[in-house]
């Protein structure tokens, strides 16, 4: 099927566009700055320019598509207000556009975030309401209520992923670099915390299998939302342990008081004020860092998607260690 894809240039769409061509889609891509999309133009997708919200430029990008695939979005803002513009209202914006347009499937990549942590007893699985802690995970869930909204107009699935690495990550991979430099694993917070994760290559997989093949979202209830991760959990510790452990680092860990990571997130929000510029690292986010887990099921993407991820943390972390140049090549360890 013809696709447009949005946020083709970013870490997961540059996957999820070249998943798309392998699988025989015909992907559109847009992109805010066409010259960012070249290597998927030389891929074989077609690159168009384009905004979420800027709906004008919408229309001729959804243009004979059959399908669309929205990644785009914001992980860091200044304020509430612009997770919910871009974040939700970019959705609407798009929605609109592929329902004007004729397109019949609409996959929205949101986020484990839009659903809120878990409890260290069970992972969060889709029937389960969600009860997002943060302002990106309350936008993140109004994109989703959009799509809900238009349920009776639009053949609409979710995808929520927890996090995401892999080659060309720049939002894990680089603190966990830093501690390995400093032979350190910063931990925040005293008490264990457990968590869930999925290499980019497996969440693109997963994601054009939920195009493919993802139930229709209804107006309420989880039919039609699918978690994806490696199929594990990890504290922190072993995640860190990972990255540098192929690295020959062992790492010390250092456990900060839940108390530090609100001070410095408060100096870090303010700077990013003064500056005007967004930063990940806030106020918003430490919301996110003190709860005690953030894990969620995928069994319902493995029964009815057939969701098979080939990567547990430890391969998974060596592969993207080598694709990045921070070690020499060879068989990856079993994990």
């Amino acid at each position: 099927m013809k696709v447009l894809v949005t946020g083709s240039t970013g870490f997961i769409g540059q996957h999820v566009c070249r998943v798309l061509l392998a699988r025989g889609h015909a992907v559109r891509a847009l992109a805010r700055n066409p010259a960012a999309a070249a290597p998927l133009s030389a891929a074989g997708a077609e690159v168009v320019k384009g905004d979420v919200c800027e709906p004008a430029t919408l229309p001729a990008a959804v243009e004979g598509c059959e399908a669309v695939l929205h990644l785009a979005g914001v992980v860091k803002a200044l304020g509430r207000p612009a997770f919910f513009a871009v974040n939700a209202g970019g959705t609407r914006h798009l929605a609109d556009a592929a329902i004007a347009a004729g397109a019949t499937r609409f996959v929205l990549v949101s986020s484990l975030a839009a659903a809120g942590p878990s409890t260290a007893a069970r992972p969060r699985t889709a029937d389960d309401p969600p009860a997002p802690v943060s302002a990106y995970g309350e936008s993140k869930l109004a994109a989703e209520a959009v799509l809900r909204d238009l349920a009776f107009r639009l053949e609409a699935t979710v995808v929520r992923p927890p996090i995401v690495y892999g080659p060309g990550d720049r939002e894990v991979l680089p603190p966990l670099l830093a501690m390995a430099r400093a032979g350190l694993i910063v931990k925040a917070g005293l008490a264990e915390k457990r968590y869930s994760v999925v290499h980019v290559e497996d969440l693109a997989q997963g994601i054009a299998l939920a195009l493919e093949h993802g139930r229709r979202l209804g107006p309420a209830g989880g039919e039609g939302v699918y978690y994806l991760d490696d199929g594990a959990t990890y504290t922190w510790e072993e995640i860190g342990r990972a990255a540098l452990g192929p690295l020959g680092v062992s790492g010390r860990v250092l456990a900060l008081p839940e108390a530090v990571s609100w001070v410095a997130a408060a100096g870090a929000t303010a700077f990013a004020q003064l500056r005007r510029k967004a930063a990940v690292f806030s106020l918003d986010k430490v919301r996110e860092i003190r709860q005690p887990s953030w894990t969620c099921d995928a069994s319902r993407a493995r029964s009815e998607l057939g969701y098979a991820p080939r990567f547990l943390l430890g391969e998974g972390m060596r592969q993207t260690l080598v694709a990045e140049g921070h070690l020499a090549g060879g068989p990856a360890p079993s994990p």
